[in-house]
């Protein structure tokens, strides 16, 4: 089974409000209510893509008709099929995960194996200079880890290696599911020698999970738009528990354009004919 990585460029959409409101429609109630509450328009309209991307992957992918699909939240927040009846072998088995920040949202998904995601945009600290916001988030990194970003040159370097280290150490964390429970410390990573660019994925990066390397974790790593930092974390489901209790695949990266159209209603939930996705290759 091919794995799926889709990236939706939130910054370009612009939607009417006719638009708007027939994206709405093709989301649950629940979510729906959730988006509405972001304090800005521009984090509704990323989290809005982010659960259209995870219907249509559940819709194309799994064979779920979209007026059934029924997605719900895991107590850490990782989004899940909730459709006990959905049993054909196209639906078992898929993990499937979804981030959103800067000008992107992304989802990954593979059918298997254990998933998550996480996208960051280089951007310098709002409130502070560089020194004092990596002063405190000290705790977020190993010491070699540390090392690691401020040897890499600039200010703006050293932010951008910042950003690598931290989207890897999200991707692991929301693919194990524990969300901020997680020291993360514990996670350290070896960086691959090759270098990130844009259009290309990088495998190399290794991870050591409390100082001993983990060989059944593979993270892939890209970059969208020059600066922002994409890592996808992939393990086996059976290793998820102990790593919580302590102690391959094709990659095909898209840009998804949404030229929103007039959609069919099916009941409260509407499939849109919307959704059109381009290899960034």
């Amino acid at each position: 089974m091919v794995g799926v990585r889709w990236a939706f460029r939130c910054g370009s959409w612009t939607p009417t409000r006719s638009e708007w409101l027939l994206a709405a429609r093709c989301v649950q109630r629940e979510e729906k209510e959730r988006i509405g509450q972001f304090m800005f328009a521009k984090d509704a309209k990323s989290a809005m893509a982010g659960r259209l991307l995870l219907r249509r992957l559940v819709c194309d992918r799994m064979g779920v008709p979209w007026a059934d699909i029924r997605l719900e939240r895991s107590p850490r927040g990782k989004p899940y099929l909730a459709n006990p009846a959905c049993s054909s072998p196209e639906s078992v088995g898929w993990s499937f995960n979804i981030s959103h920040q800067g000008d992107y949202a992304v989802l990954a998904a593979e059918q298997g194996l254990q998933v998550g995601v996480d996208v960051m945009k280089t951007t310098m600290p709002g409130s502070s200079s560089v020194p004092e916001f990596f002063r405190i988030m000290t705790r977020q990194f190993t010491d070699y880890e540390w090392s690691v970003i401020r040897r890499a040159g600039s200010e703006w370097e050293q932010l951008t290696m910042f950003y690598r280290h931290w989207v890897l150490k999200e991707s692991f964390i929301k693919a194990i599911g524990t969300g901020l429970a997680f020291n993360l410390q514990r996670a350290e990573f070896h960086l691959s020698p090759e270098p990130i660019a844009e259009g290309k994925v990088c495998r190399r990066t290794t991870m050591h999970l409390d100082e001993e390397e983990e060989e059944v974790w593979t993270f892939e790593e890209t970059v969208l738009g020059k600066d922002h930092h994409v890592a996808v974390a992939l393990g086996p489901r059976h290793t998820v528990r102990s790593v919580v209790s302590h102690r391959c695949v094709c990659v095909c990266v898209c840009v998804c354009v949404c030229v929103c159209e007039r959609g069919r209603e099916g009941g409260n939930i509407s499939e849109p004919v919307c959704v059109f996705l381009f290899s960034a290759q």
